[in-house]
């Protein structure tokens, strides 16, 4: 059986105390920090899959943004590159 592919937009702000902080606003209560750029991403991604399992666990509407062909999307985000 193949799965869908569910995009789960989240907003990914630095901390003033370093590090990085991610939020899904369509996943309330999903937020993850992180050291690097990187590291949030891998865990606030962690986070909504474990989200979404428990939703599913509990037979609940599980919010989503859904992408018929997983061939068509595009997604832009900053890349910080330290320089200079």
């Amino acid at each position: 059986m193949q799965k869908d592919l569910r995009l789960y937009p989240i907003t990914i702000e630095q901390c003033e105390e370093g590090g990085y902080f991610a939020s899904c606003d369509v996943m309330p209560g999903c937020h993850a920090e992180g050291e690097t750029y990187a590291e949030v991403i891998d865990t606030i991604q962690s986070v909504i899959e474990e989200h979404v399992a428990l939703h599913q666990e509990h037979h609940e509407i599980v919010p989503q943004v859904s992408i018929p062909d997983s061939h068509s999307w595009r997604m832009t985000l900053p890349l910080p590159v330290k320089h200079g």
